[in-house]
């Protein structure tokens, strides 16, 4: 009997508010979607809209104000290595060697050093970074400490992989490197992928599935499916199908930002007495 496939995610109702006493703020609104098992699905909005919140959320970093968060039918209640997580800035260990860093979930289930060395290998030339193995993470480049943070979250074999602008801080060459080899890797994978951007071009270009946010408080304005063929390459950032839609993706966000309610301003004290 096969298994059904796993990485199914929902998320009903959602609202969350941050911050304490008069600080306090909702940063997502009444959010709510379902995303099917190996969707490849990309959180399109303007800085500070509420798409890490999101993804706090699905984490189990961050629990929700309102509304529940579910992975696979089990309520999202704390972090968990089915989620795997992969920020802007890698959170490798600086005093361990790629390999190392690659096996430490490994380690910490318990499995064997060398079974998990195998595995950290396998991962490792599966994002090009054989020969690499004994090198610490100051010794690499961005864009090869980013694949070695991939390969760490993977070998837990997540049934969601969780991804919050991880290419943002790679100059413009690496960054299309990196999104080429997540396509890659996620077409051997096929787990289910959540890519926070704030960048259009990346968002059409990896995305089966695209949710355009709005301004705070977050909510989602645009759940549209991206039917780019795949595999995908650098010609399609050129195609007419994929200006147009560029175009209309700026017209939502800036209606997006022209909708959003003005922030609550702080009194700042009394009026200072003139003479």
């Amino acid at each position: 009997m096969i298994a059904p496939p796993t990485g199914r995610v929902d998320i009903a109702h959602v609202h969350i508010e941050v911050g304490a006493g008069v600080d306090r703020f909702e940063a997502l609104h009444d959010v709510s979607l379902s995303l099917a098992p190996g969707e490849f699905v990309c959180l399109l909005g303007p800085s500070g809209c509420g798409k890490s919140t999101l993804l706090g959320a699905l984490a189990g970093h961050l629990a929700p104000s309102g509304g529940e968060v579910r992975v696979d039918g089990a309520i999202v209640d704390g972090p968990h290595p089915d989620r795997g997580l992969v920020f802007q800035q890698h959170t490798l260990f600086p005093w361990q060697t790629v390999i190392d860093n690659v096996a430490f979930g490994l380690k910490m289930q318990g499995v064997a050093r060398a079974q998990r060395r195998v595995q950290a290998h396998e991962l490792l030339a599966s994002v090009g970074l054989q020969g690499f193995e004994s090198r610490y993470p100051s010794q690499l480049s961005g864009g090869m400490q980013q694949r070695v943070e991939i390969a760490r979250v993977l070998i837990n074999r997540p049934r969601v992989l969780l991804m919050d602008e991880p290419f943002g801080a790679l100059d413009a060459l690496a960054r299309a490197r990196m999104q080429q080899l997540l396509l890659e890797v996620w077409s051997r994978v096929r787990t289910t992928v959540v890519f926070v951007t704030h960048d259009i071009d990346e968002a059409l270009f990896l995305a089966d599935r695209l949710l355009v946010m709005s301004a705070r408080p977050g909510r989602i304005i645009e759940d549209r499916r991206l039917d780019f063929a795949r595999p995908r390459d650098e010609s399609l950032v050129t195609s007419s199908e994929f200006a147009a839609l560029k175009r209309h993706c700026l017209r939502l966000l800036h209606r997006g930002e022209a909708d959003a309610p003005l922030p609550r301003m702080t009194p700042l004290g009394p009026p200072i007495a003139t003479l």
